[in-house]
Order: structure tokens, then C-alpha cells, then sequence
């Protein structure tokens, strides 16, 4: 007997595309809303697709058996599929709102969430991925710290930290984004350490830029949320942060205890770094608020060496 090949599920375009010469024209407005938003469309309940569209809610319900779906809940089922990670944050924000509680409650909800987040962090940490990553910090002849998004606010304060402890750290980011990132990769080769960050969701200017430092043969160190990463084929080295949040795509108090984790270990790796911290100390001393050198700054006045 011959199998039957089995059919891949239709997807909602496929479904519009059969069914457009039976859709009536308010039918056809909802499709075309639908394949122009199908993001906003899956996060919709019924009667807001249907006010953003100008039709009923009957219309919209009609719609969805005209394509062939049993419904609207089974369209926006459908419309999800593909989305499932972005949307995971916005399905989970939705749920917590549903649910009553006061502020007071929220606070301790996201405190709780965090102190889950590390310890789960925690647990999962590997010494000889420890030991790798600092010594790939301490080694580096060059240190380029790249994220974007939510992840550039973190290496930027990624490299605000190592650089008491090392010398060369550079962003690739800030004003110039993706592109001021790809201007350094030809002075990157062997010998560098490209430390990459990424978290759901993923970034793909991120991935793209870890995996050409990659290539030129530069070392790279990612720290995003697990194996599945797309950071990870593109790294020598990785550590992992458990992020779970249920307001956000991710928990970025997890990233940022990981990053003083590993900034603090190196401090103890490195060579030199109680001189290097008492230096930057010395340098700031002006800005810091109740010493004498700082009430002399403000009024004008440059403090002698002997002060």
C-alpha cells in the first residue's frame, strides 16, 4: 500500500488567497487588514479587529468561517503560529491583567521573578565555562562588546565595568547602530574578543555581526538565554541567563547579575585590577559628592596635588 503524503497546514494567506472570489467586499476588507497586520491582528480580541477594520463583530466571526476556520479564536490561533515567541511577552502581560492584584502585588511579583531568574541562573552555571569566559577576557588583546535594543544598554554597562580591569574595550553600537559595529570588524582578528549579548528577541544585526567577527577568526564570547540561541554557533565560549518575565520579552536584571558575575570574577583574574580601580577612583574623585576635591570643583577652583 502507498502512504498518502501528509499536507502541510494552510497557512491564513493561502487560505485568503483560495477563498477571495467568494469574500464579500467587508469580508475582504478584514483580509486585508489581517495580511497587512497579521502581528497586531494575533493580539486583537474580536471586537477590537473588528472596530479597527469599520465592520461588526459578526462580520469579523464570518470571515473566519468564509476562509474555512471554525471561528475567530481559531484564526487567531492560526495567525499566532510563527509568532509564538514574539508574541510570548505581549500573551503573558495579558494573562497577568486578567488576574486581580494591586501595586503592591506587582512589585513583589517582579522582585520574586528576579530572585527566581538568578538563582535558576545560578544553578545552571558551568565552572569550566566560568573559567573559560574570564580567561577570554583576561587574554584579549582587544575587547568589543556588541548588542542592540534592550541588550546595548547592557553592553554598554558590560564595558563601562571592564574597562577598569582591562585595557581596549570597545563598544560596537551607540550612535551609529548596526553599521558603526561593521566599520570595526576589519580592525578585529586573532587574538580579539568579541563579547556578544542577545536575549529573545533575538536581533538579527547582532547575530550577523557576531558571526563576521567569527569568521575573521576573532574569539567570541556570547552571553545570551540557552543552546538554542542563535549567538551560539557563531561562539567559542557561552554563558547563560534565565530570563523569564511576565511582562517583558525578557528579564534584564538577570542579564545585568550575570554581567557583574562575570565582571567581578575577572576583576579577580586580572592583573593589576586593585591598581586599575584605584586609578578610575582617583580620576573620578572631582565628581563625587562630599569630598573636599569635588566642593572645590563646583566652585570653580582646581584642588592641588598636596589637597
Amino acid at each position: 500500500m502507498s502512504s498518502v503524503p501528509s499536507q502541510e497546514p494552510l497557512t491564513i494567506a493561502t487560505r485568503i488567497s483560495r477563498s477571495k472570489a467568494s469574500l464579500t467586499r467587508a469580508h475582504q476588507q478584514v483580509a486585508n487588514y489581517v495580511l497587512k497586520h497579521p502581528l497586531q491582528a494575533a493580539t486583537m480580541p474580536i471586537d477590537e479587529l473588528a472596530a479597527a477594520v469599520g465592520v461588526s463583530v459578526a462580520t469579523a466571526n464570518r470571515f473566519a468561517r468564509a476562509i474555512g476556520l471554525a471561528g475567530y479564536p481559531v484564526l487567531r490561533a492560526e495567525l499566532v503560529k510563527g509568532f509564538e515567541a514574539m508574541l510570548a511577552p505581549v500573551e503573558k502581560m495579558r494573562v497577568r491583567l486578567e488576574q486581580p492584584g494591586s501595586v503592591h502585588d506587582a512589585f513583589v511579583a517582579a522582585l520574586e521573578e528576579s530572585q527566581r531568574n538568578i538563582a535558576a541562573t545560578q544553578r545552571a552555571l558551568e565552572g569550566e565555562a566560568c573559567e573559560a569566559a574570564v580567561q577570554a577576557i583576561v587574554q584579549a588583546r582587544r575587547i568589543y562588546v556588541l548588542g542592540f535594543g534592550a541588550s546595548g544598554w547592557l553592553a554598554g554597562l558590560l564595558q563601562r565595568s571592564l574597562e577598569a580591569y582591562c585595557d581596549n574595550v570597545h563598544l560596537m553600537g551607540g550612535v551609529g547602530g548596526a553599521s558603526q559595529g561593521a566599520r570595526q570588524l576589519p580592525r578585529m582578528g586573532a587574538g580579539d574578543l568579541c563579547i556578544a549579548i542577545a536575549f529573545p528577541r533575538y536581533l538579527s544585526d547582532t547575530v550577523v555581526l557576531a558571526q563576521a567577527a567569527y569568521e575573521r577568526g576573532v574569539c567570541v564570547l556570547a552571553l545570551t538565554d540557552g543552546p538554542h540561541s542563535p549567538l551560539v554557533p557563531a561562539a567559542h565560549h557561552c554563558l547563560y541567563a534565565h530570563t523569564e518575565s511576565y511582562h517583558a520579552a525578557n528579564s534584564e536584571s538577570t542579564v545585568l547579575a550575570l554581567i557583574e558575575a562575570l565582571v567581578g570574577a575577572v576583576a579577580l583574574r586580572a592583573h593589576g585590577s586593585v591598581q586599575g580601580a584605584a586609578r578610575i577612583t582617583e580620576a573620578v574623585l572631582p565628581w563625587l559628592h562630599g569630598s573636599g576635591r569635588a566642593s572645590l570643583r563646583t566652585r570653580g577652583q582646581t584642588p592641588s596635588p598636596s589637597e
